[in-house]
């Protein structure tokens, strides 16, 4: 099924933002860049451990019985509890909600997205790193509406997520040009009639408005004489 033919309710925020974040690495991955699954890797590697320590004591503790293995399986729980926390503090201090981590051609880019409860808006949290011998990480802020992407039916339309990366984050941008919404097209919408030229034309009256009035004036002076 392509990303356009998705449905989701549109009033579910938690889907909004799975929906999001799964589509957020497809598009990258095609532009070519090489996600780094080092967080993912970490993550595993604690919560295996933590199932093996507890398979492993359930073993010893059926085959050994209670008293030949009560001190190991004091030390086992200690450690289980200990690798646990790790894998806790891992997912909510480390990883923070990190979606993609990855590299283009020495560029490197680093995804990390949350959303806010009864608000349908897409947070992210951007550290990139532009191709160069000294790695010069700059951060950024961004957030949308899911409307941004999402149709009234709560069809998730691909391009125009793709378009907003491309034009937001440098390193997407040069990575998919052809995604990139130039900033001119805004700036002809303002010259043709945008938001500041009709605050100007409200606030400043045509000198054509004055003349009428200085004519009214004139003639009602001259009413007055010929009373």
């Amino acid at each position: 099924m392509s990303s356009e033919e998705l449905k989701i309710s549109v009033y579910s925020v938690a889907d909004l933002k799975n929906t999001t974040d799964d589509a957020l690495p497809n598009y990258l991955n095609s532009l070519k860049f090489r996600q780094s699954h080092y967080y993912i890797d970490v993550r595993l590697a604690l919560g295996f451990s933590a199932v093996a320590i507890a398979a492993a004591t359930f073993y010893f503790d059926y085959t050994l019985g209670w008293e030949k293995t009560k001190t190991g399986t004091l030390w086992a729980v200690i450690a289980y509890f200990i690798i646990n926390g790790l894998l806790t503090l891992w997912i909510w201090r480390v990883e923070r909600g990190c979606v993609y981590s990855g590299e283009l051609k020495g560029a490197k880019l680093h995804v990390e997205s949350r959303v806010e409860k009864y608000n349908p808006t897409y947070f992210l949290s951007i550290r990139y790193s532009k191709p160069g011998r000294v790695e010069n990480w700059q951060s950024m802020e961004l957030n949308a509406p899911f409307a941004k992407w999402f149709d009234a039916e709560g069809h998730f339309v691909a391009v125009h997520f793709q378009q907003w990366l491309a034009t937001e984050i440098p390193v997407v941008g040069a990575a998919d040009p052809k995604r990139v919404i130039p900033q001119a097209s805004s700036d002809e919408k303002t010259r043709k009639g945008g938001p500041s030229v009709l605050k100007t034309a409200l606030e400043s009256p045509p000198a054509a408005d004055g003349a009428q009035r200085r004519r009214e004036k004139q003639s009602g002076g001259g009413k007055s004489k010929n009373r």
